[in-house]
C-alpha cells in the first residue's frame, strides 16, 4: 500500500468513512528547533521574532507613561517648596495628573500583556524544549496549541483593569503616591503658619475634609496594591530567585 493510501485510510474511521480529526502532534515540538533545517527562514522564527517586536514596542509604551508621570512629579514638587506663598493644593493636582497616568498605563499593560504572554508561551513550549529536549516536561500543557491557535484566531485582553492596576501600583505607582503624600504632609505642617487641619484647607473645603479625601485615596490604592488575589497574567516575573540552589 502506497503512503497516500495508508493516511487516506487513517483519516477515515471503520463504520461510516467520516474523517475523523488528525493525532495530537507530539508534544515534542521543539527538539530540533535548532538544527541546520530549521533556521532563522522558518515560520516560526518569523512568529516569534514578531511577537517580541509587539512586546518591546508596548514595553516602551509603559515606559514612557512611567517617564511622563516623574516628570509631572518633580515639577510640581519643585514650584510648592520653591516659595512659602504657593499653594499646597497644587501637590493633590499633581497626583490626580498622577493617577491618570497610572490608569491609562493599567489600560496599556493589559494589551501588553497580550504579546507577553505569546511570547512566554512560545519561550516556555518551543524554544525551551528544542534548547534542552531531555529536560523535564512536568509543567508543560498539552494544549498550549489550541489555547495559542483560539488567541490567534479571536485576540482578547487576559487581565483584568484591577489588575493590570495593581501591576502598575506594585512596580511604580504606588512609591510614587507614597512620595506625594509624604510632600503634601510636609507641606502642609512644615511650610505654613496655620496648624492643622486648617493649613490643609483648599478655599472653602475645611481641611480635615481634604485630609480625609486624600488619606481613604491612598489607602484605596494600598488596598488594590497589596491585598492577596490570584494573578492571571502568566509568565510574569512575580517571584525573586536569587540562585541560592545554583552552584556558582
Amino acid at each position: 500500500m502506497s503512503d497516500d493510501e495508508t493516511t487516506s485510510s487513517r483519516a477515515e474511521s471503520t463504520d461510516g468513512g467520516t474523517p475523523e480529526r488528525s493525532p495530537r502532534a507530539d508534544p515534542a515540538i521543539g527538539e530540533g528547533l535548532l538544527d541546520e533545517n530549521m533556521g532563522p527562514s522558518s515560520a516560526m522564527a518569523h512568529l516569534y521574532r514578531g511577537e517580541i517586536h509587539r512586546m518591546k514596542l508596548w514595553r516602551q509604551r509603559l515606559d514612557r507613561t512611567t517617564n511622563w508621570a516623574v516628570l509631572l512629579i518633580a515639577g510640581v514638587l519643585t514650584w510648592s517648596f520653591s516659595s512659602e506663598t504657593n499653594p499646597h493644593y497644587v501637590i493633590l493636582v499633581g497626583g490626580a495628573g498622577v493617577l491618570l497616568f497610572a490608569f491609562v498605563e493599567a489600560r496599556r499593560y493589559r494589551a501588553y500583556d497580550v504579546w507577553r504572554s505569546r511570547v512566554r508561551t512560545l519561550q516556555r513550549h518551543v524554544w525551551a524544549v528544542g534548547l534542552d529536549p531531555e529536560g523535564s516536561r512536568d509543567d508543560l500543557d498539552d494544549s498550549w496549541r489550541e489555547r495559542l491557535a483560539a488567541d490567534y484566531r479571536s485576540p482578547e485582553l487576559q487581565i483584568s483593569t484591577e489588575e493590570a492596576l495593581a501591576h502598575r501600583l506594585r512596580r511604580v505607582y504606588f512609591p510614587l503616591f507614597t512620595v506625594i503624600a509624604g510632600a503634601w504632609v510636609l507641606r502642609i505642617t512644615a511650610f505654613s503658619d496655620l496648624g492643622w487641619p486648617a493649613s490643609a484647607a483648599v478655599g472653602q473645603v475645611s481641611g480635615l475634609l481634604v485630609t480625609a479625601v486624600v488619606a481613604v485615596g491612598y489607602l484605596a490604592a494600598a488596598v488594590v496594591c497589596c491585598r492577596p488575589r490570584t494573578w492571571h497574567t502568566r509568565g510574569e516575573l512575580l517571584e525573586e530567585n536569587l540562585r541560592t540552589d545554583r552552584s556558582e
